[in-house]
């Protein structure tokens, strides 16, 4: 009787490990990607950008990382019951806020462990090229001035999350709907695009 049991309790056990192993795999394959590609194109621009650019490039760096903070706590945030009537009136955007809210847990850790920390280490990065390139371009830049710059987007960045979380848990509901017509119109769009394609080449 006791082995039946622990037999069943086994088996249970064994489709929750593997949805686990498989999330944490893609995690780590979704970060090492994410990060590969945003560092390759931060770096691209900032090599390619004066001094103002390269600032605006880890504005926008920074921004991102706040923006899906945002969003992360957002959808921890909110409450389901204003998206099912959404969806019973088919709202756009309704079903993926729903999915969302249903996988609360993976959009909060994706949207604040790997993109938060994707722009962090980023970022950090980018503020240091910026320090190295103003320090040996201009010899009267002082040598603390990298040490200014990682404090600046520290700050602005722990700022931004922190305005940012209390944004989230007052308008949750809005910004969890904002993310999900974003979601909506983005999984359709290549289809769309397919459609607006072919019926180009049809009439030319």
């Amino acid at each position: 009787m006791k082995s039946d049991i622990s037999n069943r309790q086994k088996k249970k056990s064994k489709p929750g490990k593997s949805k686990n192993t498989a999330w944490i795999l893609m995690i780590f394959f979704s970060t090492v990607v994410i990060s590969a590609g945003l560092s390759i194109v931060s770096d691209v621009l900032l090599t390619t950008a004066n001094l103002i650019a390269s600032f605006c490039i880890l504005l926008v760096i920074v921004l991102i990382g706040i923006l899906f903070d945002i969003i992360g706590v957002a959808v921890t945030a909110a409450d389901s019951k204003p998206f099912h009537s959404m969806a019973a009136h088919r709202v756009r955007g309704a079903q993926e806020a729903l999915a969302m809210l249903r996988n609360a847990d993976k959009v909060s850790s994706f949207c604040n462990d790997v993109i938060g920390d994707i722009c962090g280490v980023v970022s950090g990065t980018a503020s240091a090229a910026i320090a190295a390139v103003v320090i040996s371009g201009h010899t009267g830049a002082p040598v603390w001035f990298g040490v200014l710059m990682a404090s600046l987007v520290s700050g602005v960045t722990v700022g931004g999350k922190a305005v940012g979380k209390s944004l989230a848990m007052a308008g949750s509901t809005e910004i969890v709907h904002l993310a999900a017509r974003i979601v909506f119109y983005a999984k359709y769009m290549p289809d769309r695009i397919s459609k607006a394609v072919r019926k180009w080449r049809r009439t030319n």
